[in-house]
């Protein structure tokens, strides 16, 4: 089988995706990734080809001001959720579906796997009569029934009370992303598909939509019958370079917040305080976006850029991450207790599912050193977090493990799309 992956360089989301092509090439198909310029060293990596967006949005660098998003720069979750829709998932949609649509005509595929938030990618598969595959590299981000809105940190809800506020959240979380809807309806009928009522009603069209985590992370909820959850992909960044824990019989702490730049420099120079005052082996991973030198290190705790996580955790009594879902499922797939500084996005969504399973705290980005510290002692001196850590953690293997993923990308049939033409 043949197929065209389309992705962009969404940070986290991309050692996520890339395991998703590296799995198909491993299986025997040849890959093509349409992406960004800076994904070609992960794809090549991968087995994959690559080529570049061309009329779509596109990095080129990880220089700060090359990133599409520039999600620092939005001060409410309503500025985010436009910002994204007019940079990504909705205002380029033509563009996107003009270059998947050139790249089906230079090299065939049976079928495309896109990057959830690529709407206009999904669009020009469909309009090719081709199977989609929706990529969700993290939690179910759609509303839904039975779960708050995403990005909203909320918990499960509670009672009627609690059910009736999560209805009302997903109505307004509904009605804000579908003001952004006719961008996208726009490059459909230019293309004779049918227009949509709901921005997310494009990944009804998809033949799978599949979630990269495992069900027993997420919260239930009520969910289209085209929804998959395949496990989690562990696969760290092609830039992690190699790295040994410094020796000592302390315990070993890791720390790893993002991989793109959430102006988190303050917070790691707190977390490094913190650990100075404990007796422990600290580990500071500052990522490409930020300089380990804005982040000095102590005799206890070594800064670096990169270090590959599926060393360090294993051996790791507590990690202390922004909770990312590529890193959080990542430590307590090992078995690690966590502390959690959410600094937004999917975050504080992450944590509240964690927290479920009684296998990390949770503390505001802005704690203070001497609190961080406590929450370190606690996390140590406790012993039900690691026994929940380590149970969480072989069901994330398990799933991590399975062939699901692959065998549903598999399991289409060329012409499998759902038809949204246009009656002529």
């Amino acid at each position: 089988m043949q197929y065209l992956v389309a992705l962009w360089d969404g940070g986290g989301t991309v050692p996520v995706e890339v395991g998703v092509v590296r799995r198909l090439v491993a299986r025997g198909h040849r890959v093509t990734v349409l992406g960004d310029p800076t994904l070609a060293p992960d794809v090549a990596a991968a087995g994959a080809e690559f080529r570049s967006w061309t009329r779509a949005p596109h990095r080129t660098s990880q220089a700060l001001e090359d990133d599409v998003i520039k999600d620092w720069e939005c001060r409410t979750p309503v500025a985010l959720l436009n910002r994204l829709c007019e940079r990504i998932i909705t205002g380029p949609a033509a563009d996107y579906a003009a270059d998947v649509r050139e790249a089906l005509s230079t090299a065939p595929a049976d079928a495309v796997v896109a990057s959830g938030p690529l709407l206009g990618a999904l669009v020009g598969a469909e309009s090719m009569g081709l199977p989609a595959v929706a990529l969700c590299a993290n939690i179910y981000s759609r509303p839904a029934p039975g779960i708050p809105p995403f990005g909203s940190g909320l918990a499960p809800a509670r009672g009627p009370l609690g059910r009736a506020r999560d209805r009302a959240m997903n109505a307004l979380a509904t009605a804000l992303w579908n003001r952004n809807l006719p961008p996208l309806n726009a490059a459909r009928t230019a293309l004779g598909l049918e227009p949509l009522r709901e921005i997310w009603e494009q990944w009804d069209r998809a033949a799978r939509v599949l979630v990269l985590t495992s069900p027993t992370f997420d919260l239930p909820a009520t969910l289209p019958d085209n929804v998959r959850y395949v496990g989690p992909v562990l696969d760290d960044p092609v830039w992690s370079e190699p790295f040994e824990p410094p020796a000592g019989v302390e315990p070993l702490v890791v720390v790893g917040l993002s991989s793109t730049y959430m102006q988190q420099a303050a917070v790691l120079r707190r977390i490094v305080a913190a650990l100075d005052t404990l007796p422990v082996r600290g580990v500071v991973t500052t990522g490409p976006a930020v300089d380990p030198a804005e982040v000095p290190g102590t005799a206890k705790v070594h800064v670096v850029r990169s270090a590959p996580h599926a060393r360090l955790f294993p051996d790791a009594d507590v990690v202390i991450t922004h909770a990312g879902h590529g890193t959080l499922i990542k430590a307590l797939a090992a078995g690690v207790p966590t502390l959690c500084l959410p600094m937004g996005r999917d975050q504080g969504d992450n944590v509240v599912r964690a927290a479920r399973h009684g296998a990390v705290i949770g503390l505001k980005p802005a704690a203070r050193p001497e609190r961080i510290a406590a929450a370190v002692r606690q996390l140590l001196d406790d012993p039900s977090y690691r026994r929940n850590a380590q149970a969480l953690g072989a069901v994330f293997r398990a799933d991590s493990a399975s062939t699901a993923l692959v065998d549903e990308v598999e399991s289409l049939e060329r012409n499998g799309a759902p038809s949204g033409r246009l009656a002529s």
